[in-house]
């Protein structure tokens, strides 16, 4: 049995690339998905708690298991390396696309798969780790992060927008007609005149 899984992490993102990449590939290699499975759930979370470890659970030796990447197998290398070490036990072959991976039971699989692994928690650690100290320098150098509590963007969808709006006041047209005219509603049209200091003409 060949079996296609896909999986994303929120609604947001499409299950179609990935179906789309498996597709393709398949009709390149003359081959057929038997049976597709579809997740939206966090990489993060047990394999038990996902269809994937139901999925592997019923696959049987010879069975074929084909991913977009290695990475929607799970979000760290003791998870992937745990999916994977449990299909080579067991003669079962995972195929990625974009990483061209054809792991299997041989030792070359087995390399491949923890050198693999092993550098993209590497790549996940180092970014993390760059992202903190760089949050920690800006602290030290007493650079506040983030917008403060209670406080407004000074910017507004009409920032740029005051010498027109105020040509359009002075020629009588109405706050919807403006707000037709800069794709806004006629409230932020109202609000953003009243609250401009100097604060712009209006009817």
């Amino acid at each position: 049995m060949i079996y296609g899984y896909i999986r994303v992490s929120t609604d947001k993102q499409t299950v179609e690339n990935q179906r789309y990449e498996i597709n393709h590939f398949c009709e390149k290699q003359e081959i057929l998905v038997n049976k597709w499975i579809e997740e939206t759930i966090s990489g993060a979370k047990n394999v038990e708690d996902r269809k994937l470890g139901k999925l592997l659970k019923k696959m049987k030796k010879g069975d074929i298991l084909i991913c977009s990447e290695l990475s929607r197998l799970g979000r760290n290398l003791l998870m992937i390396m745990g999916i994977l070490n449990e299909c080579m036990n067991r003669d079962i072959q995972v195929w990625t696309i974009k990483d061209n991976y054809r792991l299997g039971s041989d030792i070359n699989s087995k390399v491949l798969a923890f050198a693999f692994g092993l550098s993209a928690e590497i790549e996940r650690n180092l970014i993390s780790q760059r992202t903190k100290e760089a949050l920690a320098r800006k602290r030290a150098e007493g650079i506040v992060l983030g917008r403060p509590i209670g406080s407004k963007s000074s910017k507004t969808k009409l920032t740029g927008q005051e010498k027109k709006i105020q040509e359009l006041l002075d020629k009588n047209v109405s706050y919807s007609a403006i707000g037709r005219i800069l794709g806004v509603h006629r409230l932020t049209v109202s609000a953003f005149v009243k609250a401009e200091k100097p604060p712009i003409a209006s009817l």
